[in-house]
């Protein structure tokens, strides 16, 4: 056993204690999204040609159950990138009693990002059997839409847990929920494709992050990867980067941050 592996047993022992607080936001409220918005409202968006040709033929919970399944994995990965490691470096200081053992900032940071990857794994797992059993998946290769939302939430991770350790108090983790989340999982295209957001606007959705996870994990459950594989590769590539670009800049603000005490 890996001493990294020290760092997921704490995160388990954890969640195991508050497992069920977060069942109704990993979990239930999702679904219930998907009903209200690709059930309830789909019905009314379904019967309007417009929209039905703004969608490309696509039935409305098709088109929103895998942009609300990368749109859930970037909510639960946000939480789990700041509360928790803002509890083990300031809190608990659980990270400063690790750092006294053989166990490197680097393992601290690895096995935070793998818990992090189990969590929205069983979050993706799941919301992908309840879209599969709701009719909006449209290929087999909805399966591999699992790890492109597992890679959009890691993108988010790995910059947001290296910022929160820099931080001494959560205060400003309101606003990166309200100002950089919300409008996010509003306007990545997750509801509505942004075509049909002002032209001067698009841009600024093209470099969402959560964009390129929605776009992905779309191809993938519809089955039309296939018509455009180098723009996939480019949504993995974006989403890659970000995630490794994150896990540098988390590397060394937890290593300053312990050094620091």
């Amino acid at each position: 056993m890996t001493v990294m592996t020290r760092v997921v047993e704490l995160r388990a022992m954890q969640y195991r204690r508050t497992f069920r607080a977060s069942i109704f936001s990993s979990f239930l409220n999702p679904v219930l999204f998907l009903l209200a918005m690709g059930v309830g409202l789909g019905t009314y968006v379904d019967r309007s040609e417009t929209a039905t040709q703004a969608l490309g033929g696509l039935s409305y919970l098709q088109f929103l159950a895998p942009g609300l399944l990368a749109a859930t994995t970037m909510q639960a990965a946000a939480f789990e990138s700041m509360f928790p490691i803002m509890a083990g470096l300031t809190w608990q200081k659980v990270f400063h009693a690790m750092y006294a053992t053989p166990i490197t900032p680097r393992d601290i940071v690895a096995g935070n990002l793998v818990w992090i990857a189990i969590r929205l794994t069983t979050i993706a797992a799941i919301f992908t059997i309840v879209m599969t059993l709701f009719g909006a998946a449209a290929s087999p290769l909805i399966v591999l839409a699992i790890p492109a939302a597992v890679l959009t939430g890691l993108a988010f991770a790995t910059p947001i847990a290296a910022f929160a350790a820099t931080q001494r108090t959560p205060d400003k983790f309101n606003s990166i929920f309200r100002f950089g989340i919300t409008p996010l999982f509003l306007f990545s295209g997750t509801f509505f494709p942004i075509s049909n957001l002002p032209a001067a606007i698009q841009p600024i959705a093209w470099l969402s992050p959560l964009w390129h996870g929605v776009e992905l994990a779309r191809a993938l459950a519809l089955g039309t990867i296939g018509q455009a594989p180098g723009l996939a590769l480019v949504h993995v590539a974006v989403l890659a980067t970000i995630f490794l670009a994150g896990s540098w800049w988390a590397f060394r603000t937890f290593a300053a941050r312990l050094a620091r005490g």
